[in-house]
């Protein structure tokens, strides 16, 4: 297994970094720097990881999962939205920590077996500080094939079939969305997120507002657009994203609609690489 050759410690954070929220019982994320990775299960249950965060955060990641679940705990699995640096920066340091399967959409096998690189991220998009600087950040293939399985179109989330996964693409080929209907739980990686990822003083501070995918790394749009839509029809009751602190209530389900509706106004670019 190895991680990117390009991969490395990124020197950016937010005021959450560090911390744990616990949206309901069974479903907790904790923000590593600029990332959320999440907890699905109960501390006294099993329990899978979804994303495995920034380089660098393994150890906290596995520490949060200790204070959680118990020491010496092992989830079922990990499963990742998709492969883009911040969401399998720490991967190989928790695999060899809890070897486990890791599960993903096919389409973004590629990228995790070592075969394929994402394009590379485009500093000349519209937006801010952190879309000009995005030449810094990984863009290289992992290498984990020897345990990577693709998540199969009949079965919901792996060890957990309350919760189905949707195909969101856009922001990478195979990115993937995970949603629990009894509940109207939705955890929607960077499809949509809640802040506005690009700006480095709304990122520090954690904003809230919510937003199309992160504009330096996302390289069509139309699938991003049909994406939002596809998540705006679910009307959630919780919003678990990529990136911002999660949002609730009829608020979120307006919103989300609003961003569907006027998705080429308010979250495509301007300008950039991979803009029409």
């Amino acid at each position: 297994m190895n991680q990117s050759e390009d991969n490395h410690i990124i020197p950016m954070t937010s005021i959450k970094s560090g911390s744990g929220t616990q949206v309901l019982d069974d479903v907790f994320y904790y923000t590593n720097q600029i990332v959320n990775v999440v907890m699905i299960g109960k501390p006294d249950d099993k329990w899978v990881l979804i994303d495995a965060g920034m380089p660098g955060g393994s150890q906290k990641i596995i520490d949060v999962a200790e204070d959680r679940f118990g020491a010496g705990t092992t989830p079922e699995c990990i499963v990742l939205t998709h492969g883009h640096f911040d969401h399998v920066g720490g991967i190989k340091e928790l695999l060899e920590h809890w070897k486990v399967p890791v599960y993903a959409h096919y389409l973004e096998l590629p990228f995790l077996n070592g075969s394929k690189s994402y394009p590379e991220p485009d500093p000349s998009v519209e937006g801010g500080l952190l879309a000009k600087i995005a030449d810094i950040y990984p863009y290289k293939p992992i290498n984990i094939a020897e345990v990577i399985r693709p998540i199969s179109s009949h079965i919901s989330l792996p060890f957990f079939t309350d919760w189905e996964w949707i195909h969101t693409p856009g922001h990478s080929p195979g990115h993937v969305a995970f949603y629990r209907k009894k509940d109207k739980v939705l955890i929607s990686g960077d499809a949509v997120i809640t802040v506005r990822q690009d700006s480095l003083y709304k990122v520090l501070i954690q904003s809230k507002e919510l937003n199309g995918p992160p504009r330096y790394f996302t390289n069509d749009w139309d699938l991003a657009k049909s994406s939002v839509k596809t998540l705006s029809q679910l009307e959630p009751d919780f919003l678990i994203a990529g990136h911002g602190q999660f949002l609730s209530g009829e608020t979120l389900k307006t919103d989300l609609k609003q961003l569907a509706s006027n998705f080429d106004d308010v979250a495509k670019p301007k300008h950039g690489k991979y803009v029409d």
